[in-house]
Order: C-alpha cells, then structure tokens, then sequence
C-alpha cells in the first residue's frame, strides 16, 4: 500500500520474468534429473513413475543453488522488455531515473533472497532429505551407517557373518576416542564387546594399540594392537554430511552442536551457514550486475545473444563462487573472507557501472 504506481509496476514486471525464466529452469532440472534416476535404476526393478518423482524431489534443491543465476538472467530480459516497448524512455519522461529502477528492482531481489533463505530452501531440503533416504535403499552402502548424534559417533557395520555397532565419544584426524564396539551374529545374539581408548581409523584396518574384550559369557582379556575390519574409515566417515542442502536452517544447528560435542570440523557447516546468511544479498548483487550491463550496453543484437552472455556470465561467476568456497572449506583462508569477497568483488564492479548510469 506504500508502493506507487511506477514501482508496482517495476516490481511485478520483474517478478513476472523471474518466474517466467524459474520456470524454464525448473523444467529443464527435472528433465535432466529423470535422465539420470533412468541411469541410476536401469538395472533395478522399481515403478515406471519412481524416478520422476525422485527427480521432482530433487529438483527444488537444484533450483535454489541456480536462482542467483536466474535473477542475473532474469534481469537481462526485463530490461529487454522495457527496452524494446519503449517503457524505459516512458520512465525517465516521468522523471525517473536510472538508478531509481535499479533501487526498486534490487531491493525486489533482496527481499525475494529473504523469502527464498527463509521458506523456500527449508522446503527443499526436506525434499532433499527425502529423496536422499528413498534413493539410499538402492545403494551398495545402504547396510552401512553412520549419524554423530549429542552422544557421540554411532556406525552400524558388518560382515559377512557379524553386525557391530560402535560408538565413539570424541574424533580426531584418522582417529576415534573412547570406543565401544558391540559385536552380534546374524540372529542378533552379542559374541563380544570390545572397549578401546583411541583407535586409528586412517584406512579400513582399524588399529587398537590397547582393547579390553568381554565375551558375552563375561570372560574378559587385554589386548595390545588388536586389527578390526570395517567398511569405514576416517574419509568415509568425513563424509557423513557432504550434502549438506538436505538439512533445513534447525538441523543445521542441531548438526553443529553434536559436531562440537565430539570435536568434529564445523567448517562445512560453517561455509553452508555462511553462504545461507550471504544469499539475500548474492541475489541483490547478481541483480544489479546484470541489469548494470544491459545499461551500459547496445541493443541490437538478438535475445539469445544476450541468454548466451548471462548463461557463460552465470558460469564464471559460478566458478569464481566455487573457488573461494574450496579455498574456505580447506582452511586456507577464513571462512567469511571465502563466501563474502566474489560478492564484494561483484558489488565494486557494480559500483563503477553505477558511476555511468545516470549518464545514459
């Protein structure tokens, strides 16, 4: 109601051709990830409509990880539009200026990034999640389990005769502390338990330098370097939570905390959290970029020349995201710095076209 007229105009023209272009983005990830749930079961017997649905659940979360790029995309064509039907010209008749549509249409996208961070990616991840459990039934690993819970690291492991649970208090790098191991048969009767300090996980031989084994008729011995075969080891084990978009915004703290507890890296979550805190303003900066470049260049070239340029633009600034993310997840430079210098980098680009807008 505090809007006017201009800039509900501005707003849902723009918003138009956001949804518009989310849309075609939309269709394209589902047709693509039904490609690949096709290859993924074409050696499983399932339901002919399986893998569509598996793809549809997927495909929210694909969709968030691309909206920066649909609103840079997004930008290039309503500035299209209003170019072409001469509303542009109509604008700045009625005083308008440049940056009075860049500030309307930038704000749009930041409070859309709030909306999106806020509702859509909680949706999405618990579609992720659930897609995750439903395809997991169909993988080899899916007998093999691991969760870190307020209690610890808790695995689920076998072999060909024997199921064991562990449960470990704290991690280390390559290492597992204050470990119980409880070893059962097939029918679920306990062989042994197996008490250890510290275990070295570094490969699939895990190494016990000291291990107290009770047997399930309560002998007990000590011994020194005893070998455990597992399925998993401290990589494996690393990657217990590697996609991290199919927890929402709570589980993501909760996830945190039983990191800590454990003494566990918090840095993936950290980088994940971080780039969620980032993400209004990655949508704002994308949107000001792309709508800076349409303004400072000619018009004559055809529509798909420009869907070429924002797609390849997309891609660059994807890998420029993706580089300072790694370097970020790996420690080489503060986290902060890794998920907030490409947005700053974008926004002094920005800066310089914004000199010249006004001029045009």
């Amino acid at each position: 109601m505090f809007l006017k007229i201009y800039q509900k105009y501005i707003i849902s023209s723009f918003l138009l051709v956001v949804l518009k272009t989310s849309l075609v983005f939309l269709s394209l990830i589902i047709i693509m990830g039904v490609f690949e749930e096709l290859s993924f079961f074409s050696k499983i017997d399932v339901k002919f409509y399986f893998p569509l649905v598996l793809a549809l659940m997927n495909s929210f979360s694909v969709l968030y990880l691309v909206f920066p790029f649909i609103f840079l995309i997004g930008a290039q064509f309503f500035f299209i539009k209003i170019l072409d039907s001469s509303e542009l010209n109509a604008f700045k008749n009625f005083g308008l200026s440049n940056n009075k549509i860049l500030t309307v249409i930038a704000l749009t996208a930041f409070f859309c990034g709030i909306i999106i961070t806020s509702f859509f990616y909680n949706f999405s991840a618990i579609l992720k999640f659930k897609y995750l459990d439903l395809k997991n039934e169909f993988t080899k690993d899916n007998k093999y389990l691991a969760t870190i819970t307020e209690n610890g690291l808790w695995i689920k492991d076998e072999s060909a005769s024997e199921d064991y649970f562990i449960n470990a208090a704290k991690v280390s790098v390559n290492k597992l502390h204050n470990v119980e191991i409880l070893i059962f048969n097939k029918n679920f009767e306990l062989i042994k338990t197996i008490f250890t300090n510290e275990v070295d996980i570094t490969n699939k031989n895990w190494l016990m330098s000291k291990s107290i084994i009770i047997a399930a008729n309560g002998n007990k011995e000590t011994i020194n370097n005893y070998l455990f075969i597992s399925n998993f080891n401290y990589k494996k084990i690393n990657t217990l939570y590697s996609d991290l978009s199919a927890l929402n915004i709570y589980d993501l703290m909760k996830l945190k905390n039983d990191y800590k507890n454990i003494n566990y890296s918090t840095t993936e979550i950290d980088v994940h959290v971080e780039r969620l805190v980032s993400y209004p303003f990655f949508l704002t900066v994308m949107t000001i970029f792309s709508s800076i470049i349409m303004l400072n260049i000619k018009h004559q070239k055809p529509k798909v020349f420009y869907a070429t340029g924002g797609i390849l633009l997309s891609v660059l600034i994807y890998y420029l995201n993706f580089f300072f993310g790694a370097l970020g997840k790996n420690e080489q430079i503060p986290i902060t710095l890794a998920i907030w210098l490409p947005i700053f980098l974008l926004s002094i680009m920005s800066l310089i076209g914004i000199i010249r807008l006004n001029e045009k």
